[in-house]
């Protein structure tokens, strides 16, 4: 991805190193808000709810930025003032106004809208402080753990959690979530399937745009597409376990992960990715 020496968001808020405290939020609305979305690989509900601290204490750390997290840094404020322009302009169209969220950068832990959470939960979006949260040592994880290397895979994984803030602005976040008090766990699933699936949707918009202002290169989507290929519930599943269970998915299959993402890379408008009323995922 073409993205040094270009314009750097001023939506960054840097903690990293820094000490956190508070009480984790588990309960109510946006707690169960976070243990559906909190991260993009799929992470099950109760290694969530393990890393979520309830504790008042926080620790100093020493922080010293590496040249490589420092090119990191700057990398995702790039692909986040990438969306910004993307979905401002999106929403223009349709006569809205789009705010733009804000990425928190971190290490180890740290404290959001939504309680407490440890980054081995991955990245993600927080709807009660509209925040994106990463630690940028999850870039590391993204080629190692799951085999999916390269800029365009981490830019993937920025535009997926901007995919859930563009959710809870266009209002599609309040609608699905109080179906989880109404609905049994199996039949909740298949709403957060379409919900995730919609998430990696808007992703694929985002690179279509990209794609538009000349800044993907050589390798770029299919980083993509390999990124959305390793998340799926299916492959998450048989890794760690050896078999899958289908009602238990949360995110989709990676060929429904991969399918939606270049669906919308395709199309590239918002209105074509209404995945509650597609009758094939």
């Amino acid at each position: 991805m073409k993205w040094q020496g270009r314009r750097k968001s001023s939506n960054i808020e840097d903690r990293r190193g820094k000490s956190i405290g508070g009480k984790g939020i588990i309960g109510g609305g946006i707690g169960i808000v976070i243990v559906v979305i909190i991260t993009l690989m799929g992470g099950n509900p109760g290694e969530l709810l393990n890393n979520l601290s309830l504790s008042d204490s926080g620790s100093d750390t020493s922080y010293e930025e590496t040249a490589e997290e420092k090119e990191l840094a700057e990398f995702v404020s790039v692909v986040l003032a990438d969306t910004e322009k993307v979905w401002k302009e999106e929403f223009q169209k349709d006569g809205l106004s789009y705010k733009e969220p804000t990425l928190v950068l971190y290490t180890g832990s740290v404290d959001s809208a939504c309680g407490t959470a440890g980054s081995s939960v991955g990245p993600f979006y927080c709807p009660g402080d509209q925040k994106l949260y990463i630690d940028l040592s999850f870039y590391q994880e993204l080629q190692d753990k799951f085999q999916a290397p390269g800029d365009f895979a981490m830019a993937y994984v920025i535009a997926h959690e901007v995919g859930h803030h563009v959710q809870t602005l266009l209002g599609t976040s309040d609608k699905i979530m109080p179906l989880r008090s109404k609905l049994s766990e199996e039949e909740f699933n298949k709403y957060l399937v379409r919900f995730e699936l919609q998430a990696d949707y808007y992703a694929g918009v985002w690179a279509n745009h990209a794609q538009g202002m000349d800044l993907l290169e050589e390798g770029d989507l299919e980083e993509a597409l390999t990124a959305a290929t390793a998340v799926g519930d299916d492959t998450l599943q048989k890794k760690a376990q050896g078999y899958v269970v289908p009602e238990s998915f949360t995110h989709g299959t990676s060929e429904q992960r991969k399918r939606w993402f270049y669906k919308g890379f395709q199309s590239g408008k918002i209105e074509d990715g209404d995945t509650f009323q597609a009758k094939k995922l």
